[in-house]
């Protein structure tokens, strides 16, 4: 299976943002973008003025990189967005990816990065309904119940002891004393980062 193997921080300044690729370490002065704001690599500071298509494009890979999915299967949820016409493309879309179990492992503050999800449900730390899922892309319905497996609450437990929460978002209900999560209904356009201009990304794939 294809992955990215390369620095996440250069994905985040690359896009001239924070992606939140490492966790608790973004929060601090440490992280990348921090101390260098302007793109990686030897022309990074000499970038000009960027075209209709480049700034597209950017949103796009913005989003992608944030989400941690590849280029195929974002392009596979656009698809599924587009055909869905009671919801405008873009935010169906930004559902779609919101409502992922490795982001609802992440978002609910059980631990502190989407990659660290990603590692728990492979390893089958995470089950369903009470039913075990190894697959970060799982797509949860409304009411579904995720918990964390018996034998592996003590390492959740300390993964959240040692990195401070921002909170649930409130479409989400987090029980972390209790390591049970679940989602209670699909956010609107409110509830979604605000900085992400999701009818760019539309452009980019309506060309």
């Amino acid at each position: 299976m294809a992955r990215y193997c390369d620095s996440v921080c250069k994905l985040c300044r690359n896009e001239g943002t924070k992606l939140f690729l490492k966790g608790s370490r973004c929060y601090t002065s440490k992280c990348a973008i921090e101390r260098r704001r302007y793109p990686s690599g030897q022309h990074g500071q000499d970038r000009k003025k960027q075209s209709e298509f480049a700034v597209q494009l950017r949103e796009k890979q913005k989003v992608r990189r944030g989400f941690g999915v590849l280029e195929r299967q974002f392009a596979r949820y656009f698809d599924v967005a587009a055909k869905q016409k009671a919801v405008p493309t873009g935010l169906r879309l930004l559902q779609l990816l919101e409502t992922r179990l490795d982001n609802i492992v992440h978002r609910s503050g059980l631990v502190p990065s989407r990659a660290q999800a990603r590692q728990l449900i492979r390893h089958g730390h995470i089950t369903v309904d009470g039913k075990k899922v190894s697959s970060p892309s799982f797509q949860l319905k409304t009411g579904q119940v995720v918990s964390v497996a018996e034998n592996s609450k003590a390492l959740v437990k300390k993964l959240i002891s040692e990195n401070a929460s921002t909170g649930a978002p409130h479409w989400v209900a987090a029980d972390l004393e209790n390591l049970k999560v679940s989602v209670q209904q699909l956010p609107v356009r409110e509830d979604l980062d605000q900085t992400i201009k999701e009818a760019l990304i539309v452009e980019f794939y309506s060309r």
